[in-house]
C-alpha cells in the first residue's frame, strides 16, 4: 500500500481535525502523542492515521525542519460550484490563503487545488469548445467559478 504521509511543522492534531470535519467519509483512525519531549515535544502527535473521503493519510508533528511547498498538494475534485465553495471558504478560514488557479494554502501551509470535475474536458477537449478561452479565464481568477469557465468554453463570455 502507497500512503501519503504529510509531516507538519506543529499542529498536526489540528489540522487533522479540521480536514476530517470538512470532507465526508473521513475520520480520524489513530493519533500517537509523544510521551517525552525528544525529537518531537511531549504531547505532540508521533504518528496519527486518519481518512479523507476514504483515502488513507499518515501525518505528525515534525518540527521547525519541516515546511511545505506548492510542489505538494492534495486535489479536490468537486462536482458542483457549491462544493467548491464550500472547500475554498473551510480551508483559507482562520488564516488561509487564497492562490491563483483554484489553489489555495491552509492555515497551516498545506497546498490544496479546489477544482470542478468539468475542468480536464474544458481544458483538454478543443473540438468541443474552446479550450483556450476557459485557459485564460481560469488564469484570471482565484477560486475557480464553474459558470465563467462555461461561458468562456462555449464562447458565450463577454470580453
Amino acid at each position: 500500500m502507497i500512503r501519503p504521509c504529510i509531516v507538519f511543522n506543529d499542529r498536526a492534531e489540528e489540522a487533522i481535525n479540521l480536514y476530517v470535519s470538512t470532507f465526508p467519509n473521513s475520520r480520524v483512525v489513530s493519533i500517537q502523542r509523544s510521551e517525552a519531549d525528544g525529537m518531537i515535544a511531549k504531547g505532540k502527535v508521533m504518528i496519527a492515521t486518519f481518512e479523507l473521503d476514504g483515502r488513507e493519510y499518515t501525518a505528525f508533528d515534525g518540527g521547525p525542519t519541516f515546511k511545505f511547498s506548492e510542489g505538494f498538494s492534495l486535489m479536490v475534485t468537486c462536482k458542483t460550484q457549491e462544493e467548491i465553495d464550500r472547500y475554498w471558504t473551510k480551508l483559507t478560514a482562520d488564516g488561509g490563503e487564497e492562490g491563483p488557479c483554484g489553489w489555495l494554502k491552509d492555515r497551516f501551509g498545506l497546498s490544496w487545488q479546489i477544482i470542478p470535475e468539468v475542468l480536464g474536458q474544458m481544458l483538454g477537449d478543443a473540438k468541443s469548445g474552446n479550450s483556450e478561452a476557459a485557459l485564460q479565464a481560469m488564469l484570471k481568477m482565484k477560486k475557480l467559478d464553474v459558470a465563467e469557465l462555461q461561458k468562456a468554453y462555449r464562447g458565450t463570455a463577454v470580453a
